[in-house]
């Protein structure tokens, strides 16, 4: 039986809410999810500069996992921002940092993305406080989705320099794993 929804509802998560019966969100909540979008945003723009490096270094394998990587955070700035309309707010796009172009090795790329995931972590956590503080249910259930996300976001990292720490200067041990990496697949939404 399909269920028919009144232009005053939508479907989120797989429940039909009615706009107007869940509260707006705050302009501190608002505005810091804005700059979620923007640091998502920043994530794909690091990850594609990281792959067009090792494009350039002809690790074919490594420069398809930091695309898929790009377009995982592009998902998830759309996410929020799908979010934020959801609940009427209002999505103001902020100003994108250049990234880095260079790095000294896949291990340092592979560092700084893992760095670069801690610091996403971070935020989302702070993101959570700050609805937890302001009673906001909706929010914390939305980025409860990302705090588990960046679980695995920080694990899939950190294996992979551990991987090119234990290849180290080995060419052979650095081709496999270019080859592997270049299998991932990705992500279904």
């Amino acid at each position: 039986m399909e269920t028919l929804l009144s232009p005053d509802s939508f479907v989120y998560n797989n429940v039909i809410l009615v706009k107007g019966a869940m509260t707006m969100l705050s302009k501190r909540l608002e505005k810091a999810l804005n700059d979620q979008i923007v640091r998502e945003l920043e994530s794909a723009y690091v990850y594609l500069s990281m792959c067009a490096y090792f494009e350039a270094q002809n690790l074919r394998g490594m420069a398809h996992w930091m695309r898929l990587q790009a377009q995982e955070e592009l998902k998830h700035a759309m996410k929020i921002f799908d979010f934020v309309n959801d609940r009427g707010g209002r999505v103001e796009l902020g100003p994108i940092a250049k990234p880095p172009v260079e790095f000294k090795s896949p291990l340092d790329a592979f560092q700084k993305a893992l760095a670069h995931e801690q610091k996403i972590t971070q935020s989302i956590h702070d993101l959570y406080d700050l609805a937890d503080d302001e009673d906001d249910y909706p929010t914390e259930v939305m980025l409860q989705w990302f705090i588990e996300e960046q679980v695995e976001e920080e694990k899939s990292a950190s294996e992979v320099v551990e991987q090119l720490k234990l290849v180290g200067e080995n060419g052979a041990g650095l081709m496999i794993l270019d080859q592997k990496l270049g299998q991932r697949e990705a992500e279904s939404s």
